[in-house]
């Protein structure tokens, strides 16, 4: 009989220990979700994004610095260009952010954009002119936006330290207007600004964008050269080259307040094939409530046809789908998230539809 117990003993320690590191594995917190980048001059992640587009919906880069960066990281540091943030620098830089890391932002999914090569895609601008900013809105949010660039000592062949960077910056904007909807790949805040005048040849634009309503940071390296160019892009695509961004030429709009109650999602494609493909779509709550239920609706651009999709339940009207949770993943806390996945079928481009969502 002792012997009986002495096993037992052991059985429920154990089980105990299990359910332990099980309560430790599915309590850590993950990281906030990730809101914008610069596109003009656009970000190492944004122009390799664009670089990797494919038919299928594939990340399939052609420039080097691009592969080897998603070598490094994954293709998901490029289905998530706009993700570069911390969600815990609260506008800390120096000290916080390692000297080798600025591009990434310290952030570990994003490393392979800290790599030291002169071959990134490359903006071509003109010392001294003014030109129109661009950065995503991928959510909008209250902050402040800066942008360094490169001391004349900085070199291409070494990581970015902060002592490679002039030590103001040459360009502050709070609250921006902006253009396009939360969730596209297209919406973005615009700001005009003047270049540095005493810069020539090779030089890295540094972004910071400061949240004022979250510790949340984001942060980005654009590849330049002071040649007299007006925006175009080398490097980038079969082609290797992109004509400069057209102005925004409507009057600008007032700038929209972040929104209090929230939803936003996030599509993504995991996986193609030549006839199909494997997606997914994150739901976030950025409300003060918690939800006991969502729905995320969108219409396909191209034609695509969902086969099979789980936690969640999907309904379809022609090329419009709806998708509400189940019993198990309805319930959504303040700042927190639940993800649904889906196979489908195509019968050509795999052109991304913007996703839009609800909680109650």
């Amino acid at each position: 009989m002792s012997s009986y117990r002495t096993r037992t003993v052991a059985l429920l320690a154990a089980a105990m220990t299990l359910l332990a590191a099980v309560v430790v594995l599915t309590t850590r917190s993950e990281p906030a979700a990730a809101h914008g980048a610069a596109m003009a001059p656009g970000s190492r992640t944004f122009l390799c994004w664009r670089d990797g587009l494919s038919p299928t919906g594939e990340i399939q880069p052609h420039n080097p610095a691009c592969s080897a960066a998603v070598d490094q990281s994954g293709a998901n540091s490029l289905y998530n260009w706009f993700s570069v943030l911390r969600s815990d620098a609260a506008g800390r830089t120096v000290g916080f952010i390692p000297d080798g890391q600025l591009c990434s932002g310290g952030n570990s999914g994003f490393l392979g954009y800290d790599l030291a090569r002169n071959d990134w895609p490359l903006t071509h601008l003109t010392a001294g002119q003014s030109m129109e900013f661009r950065y995503s809105n991928w959510a909008h949010h209250p902050g402040t936006f800066y942008f360094y660039i490169t001391k004349d000592s900085w070199s291409p062949t070494r990581p970015l330290a902060w002592n490679d960077l002039e030590e103001q910056p040459f360009l502050t904007v709070t609250n921006p207007p902006n253009r396009g909807g939360p969730g596209t790949n297209d919406g973005h805040y615009y700001f005009t600004g003047t270049l540095p005048a005493d810069k020539s040849g090779r030089h890295l634009i540094y972004s910071r964008w400061v949240r004022s309503d979250s510790p949340e940071n984001f942060f980005g390296c654009s590849d330049v050269t002071f040649d007299g160019g007006n925006g175009e892009v080398t490097g980038i695509g079969p082609g290797g080259t992109l004509p400069p961004p057209s102005p925004t030429t409507a009057p600008p709009s007032p700038t929209t307040p972040p929104p209090s109650g929230d939803c936003m999602a996030v599509y993504k494609v995991i996986n193609a094939w030549p006839d199909g493909f494997q997606g997914e779509v994150e739901v976030m709550n950025h409300t003060a409530a918690t939800w006991s239920g969502w729905t995320a609706s969108w219409t396909w651009p191209s034609g695509q046809s969902i086969t099979q999709l789980w936690n969640g339940t999907h309904t379809n009207s022609g090329s419009a789908v709806t998708v509400t949770n189940v019993s198990y993943n309805g319930t959504v806390a303040p700042g927190g998230r639940t993800t649904f996945g889906f196979l489908a079928s195509l019968a050509g481009s795999n052109t991304s539809p913007t996703v839009t969502c609800s909680g109650s």
